[in-house]
């Protein structure tokens, strides 16, 4: 949330089709809240239909509108899990966090479409499973190790060997693959509108338009402070910005590295072509490095996205590499005219994990889902709401301290450098 950001919507295939959103006018005159959230993506928003739920006076601040950020950019595929697979956790974290870990990130599928359902929200939503294929002998190794971990632990799974993923996806490129069949497809747009107006519904106060400027702590409350003048206090902050994070905090947007996913969309498929790719609904999302992930919308136009060039898009050629993987992956739609193309920024940590701090009292953060934000966002923004709340469930990531990534101010260098190399061994391995 930098000084230059824009704040209306970019041109994308979900600003373009969207259902209406709530009016979110600037705020325009101080007030007090006993919580305040900085930023309306699906982590603030969840958090606040929670805490509006249980009567807590919850006002959310955005620069934007509800969505504006990559709650409202990215490939609308609803992903249980995390980079990490169940055994892993145990490894890492021990047998009772592990174990929350693996609960918490395992049923976070389940978490968005009972809410979809429960409030009937309008967002495209469908569960046809996650496809996820192996481009290597190495990948497909690791594939069938979690995919027996999930077995073990009470998921249907289904391995595909290379006929059946072929078949499935309607590309040959892959060895095999797994199906989740936890997973499932939403308009990621749809569903942060959705959940705004839930949240205004149950009492929650959400202003768009409203950059926050100054947060500072005053006669022991938190006061922000907007570009408009308004200022508003509280009790306890959530800042909820994640790859969007500014400077408000010192240090919070130095512990994310903030690349680009791009992705482009085909005009509505005849028929034909959308029985040929992804027949059965799937979302899917490959095991490469850098990987690429892809599905139909309820138009038919499939969707690619994958990594571009860290700094904003600016011309058309930007996306010339996804437009070839479009096509090697489905020479079927060779001559099939792209209508949008698009970016946002996936907040990506050190360890592959989504952070929790509190580094100081009355403030908390919640960021860097790694490319999994849907599901996970609204799994632990229901969590965090009953932390701000005092209740006594243990919230399943620790609390980490704001580290900064040494060197950041280098990202560009070592992430571009980072990317080339990933992309070399996708190629050899």
């Amino acid at each position: 949330m930098s000084a230059s950001r824009p704040t209306h919507l970019p041109n994308s295939l979900w600003a373009a089709t969207a259902a209406a959103g709530i009016e979110t006018a600037p705020l325009a005159v101080d007030c007090r809240a006993d919580v305040v959230i900085v930023g309306a993506g699906y982590t603030g928003l969840v958090t606040a239909l929670y805490l509006a739920e249980a009567g807590v006076d919850v006002c959310v601040l955005d620069a934007g509108e509800p969505g504006w950020g990559a709650s409202g950019r990215n490939g609308g595929q609803v992903i249980p899990g995390l980079k990490y697979d169940p055994e892993q956790l145990l490894a890492r974290f021990g047998d009772e966090r592990g174990q929350a870990l693996i609960d918490a990130a395992g049923g976070a599928a389940d978490e968005v479409f009972n809410l979809i359902e429960r409030h009937a929200i309008q967002c495209d939503a469908t569960r046809k499973g996650w496809i996820q294929p192996a481009a290597s002998t190495t990948s497909m190794r690791a594939i069938e190790q979690r995919a027996e971990q999930w077995r073990q632990r009470g998921v249907a799974v289904e391995l595909l060997d290379q006929a059946a993923v072929t078949q499935r996806i309607g590309s040959s490129n892959y060895l095999g693959g797994w199906v989740d069949p936890r997973a499932g497809s939403l308009h990621p747009l749809s569903y942060a509108r959705g959940l705004a107006r839930i949240a205004s519904e149950k009492g929650a106060r959400i202003h768009g338009s409203s950059r926050v400027t100054g947060l500072r702590r005053h006669d022991g409350r938190w006061q922000l402070s907007t570009a408009q003048g308004a200022n508003v206090s509280a009790e306890r902050v959530l800042l909820a910005t994640n790859g969007y994070s500014d400077e408000l905090l010192p240090g919070l947007r130095q512990t994310l590295i903030a690349a680009n996913s791009f992705i482009v969309a085909t005009k509505p498929l005849p028929q034909s072509l959308r029985e040929s790719i992804l027949p059965g609904g799937e979302v899917c999302s490959d095991a490469r490095r850098l990987l690429l992930y892809f599905k139909q919308d309820a138009q038919g136009r499939l969707l690619l996205g994958g990594r571009g060039p860290f700094s904003e898009p600016s011309r058309q050629a930007d996306w010339e590499h996804l437009e070839r993987s479009l096509t090697g992956l489905f020479p079927q739609l060779a001559g099939t005219p792209i209508e949008y193309r698009w970016s946002g920024r996936v907040a990506l940590t050190q360890d592959f994990l989504p952070h929790l701090h509190e580094p100081a009292p009355g403030i908390s953060c919640l960021l860097g889902y790694n490319g999994r934000g849907v599901a996970l966002s609204t799994a632990l923004g229901r969590r965090l709401a009953l932390r701000l709340m005092g209740k006594n469930e243990v919230f399943p990531f620790p609390v980490s301290p704001v580290r900064q990534i040494p060197l950041h101010r280098l990202q560009r260098l070592y992430l571009g450098a980072g990317i080339a190399w990933y992309r070399l061994l996708d190629a050899l391995f």
